[in-house]
Order: structure tokens, then sequence, then C-alpha cells
């Protein structure tokens, strides 16, 4: 079993800032479910380019409002509490917040905490060894 608070991750290796958004990973690869989960937080007026190429994330936005561009298919979204929207097609996507938008997503696979994204938003395909079983 597993047990972690945000507080407990906050300001760790597992606390992930940049620019315009900050993302604290709660599950990561290591820890062997088979998804990681993070909350992210965006800011307000930012503009962030994601490709997904080789992860499905599902995103649940827990407050603020923005827009999400899927670029592949030119059609917007009007994102607010409670929107889910899940790229299974690894769409070239763009977020802008017009609040601070507070998320939470889902990534399979596991995103191990060391991608960055590159220059076209894209994490690389990390694969952690499977944890080994603990001893009864």
């Amino acid at each position: 079993m597993i047990v972690r608070t945000i507080e407990e991750i906050t300001d760790t290796e597992r606390d992930v800032k940049t620019e315009h958004w900050r993302s604290k990973r709660i599950v990561l690869a290591g820890d062997g479910v088979g998804f990681s989960l993070h909350e992210t937080v965006l800011e307000a007026g930012s503009v962030n380019d994601f490709w997904y190429a080789n992860h499905i994330e599902a995103v649940w936005i827990i407050e603020g409002e923005g827009e999400l561009l899927d670029k592949d298919n030119d059609v917007t979204y009007q994102l607010g509490p409670g929107s889910v929207y899940v790229l299974n097609g690894h769409e070239h996507h763009q977020l802008r917040p017009r609040t601070q938008m507070r998320t939470v997503c889902v990534f399979n696979p596991p995103v191990t905490g060391r991608e960055v994204h590159d220059e076209n938003g894209v994490y690389p395909l990390i694969v952690e060894p499977a944890p080994a079983a603990e001893a009864s």
C-alpha cells in the first residue's frame, strides 16, 4: 500500500516547477502500479504546447478555466471544473488557462519523474525496472 500527502511531495524531487506550471508527481513508475498520478497547476494566461507521443494522458480539471486546442484537428474545447480530457490519440495540443488551473493527471505508461519536455513538448519514454517483490 502507498499512502502519501501533497505536503510530503512539496519541494522534493517529485515537485517539478517550470515557468508556467508546477507538477507534483504523487505516484511514479518506480512505485510499480502501472500508471503515474500528478497534481499540476498551470499559470493563468500561459500558453502550453504539449505532445505526449509516448504516453496516454487523462486530465481532470479541479479548478480554474481555460481552453484546450487539439492542434491535430484544429478544434478548441472550453474547460472548467469537472472537465476531463483524454489524449488517447497522442494529439498535439495547447492548453491555455484563463485563470489558474489545478488539474489531476494520469499517465500510462507511467512517467519516472526524470522526463523533461523536448522542443516538441514530448516526454521521452523511460522505462523503470519492475520493483522487487517484498519478502513476507
